[in-house]
C-alpha cells in the first residue's frame, strides 16, 4: 500500500510524517525505515526506527531510487513500513511526475508486503485522478 501526505513546501508535511511514524512504531511487529534527504530529524525519531540519509548514496535517477528501495527490502525480511520525507527530492522526481514511480512502489508493496508512506510537495489538484485515493493528509 502506498499512502501520500501532500501539500506545498512549508505546510507541515514532515511533522505529520514524524508523528505517524512515531505512533506506528508502537503498533507494528516488523521493522520501520525512514528515508530523508538529510539526518536532521534523527533525534525526532524513535530509536527503533532506522533513518537513512539518501544523499549519502549518490542516487541520480528515479530508477536508481527504486533499485535502492529494493536493496533495502532484500536485506530486511522483517521490514513492514517505509517512510519517505521530501519524496520528490530523494526519488529524483522534482518535476512532479510521480505516477510511474508510485505504480512501481505499489507493485513492490504488493510483492513484499511493505507499506510506503510518502511526503510529497504537491497540491491535491496537481495529482492525477488515479493517485487521489492514496492521499491520507492534504495540507
Amino acid at each position: 500500500m502506498v499512502q501520500l501526505i501532500i501539500g506545498k513546501k512549508g505546510k507541515g508535511k514532515t511533522k505529520h510524517l514524524l508523528d505517524k511514524v512515531n505512533t506506528e512504531v508502537q503498533n507494528v511487529s516488523g521493522n520501520i525505515v525512514y528515508l530523508d534527504k538529510s539526518a536532521k530529524h534523527m533525534y525526532e525519531l524513535n530509536n527503533k526506527i532506522r533513518l537513512i540519509d539518501v544523499s549519502d548514496y549518490m542516487i541520480t535517477s528515479s530508477d536508481e531510487f527504486v533499485g535502492f528501495i529494493c536493496g533495502i527490502i532484500s536485506q530486511d525480511h522483517d521490514l513492514q513500513q517505509m517512510y519517505f520525507d521530501s519524496f520528490l527530492k530523494i526519488a529524483c522526481k522534482e518535476d512532479g511526475d510521480i505516477e510511474s514511480i508510485i505504480e512501481k512502489l505499489e507493485a513492490i508493496s504488493t510483492k513484499f508486503g511493505v507499506n510506503f508512506i510518502l511526503s510529497v510537495s504537491l497540491d491535491e489538484d496537481e495529482l492525477s485522478a488515479s493517485l487521489k485515493d492514496k492521499v491520507i493528509v492534504s495540507l
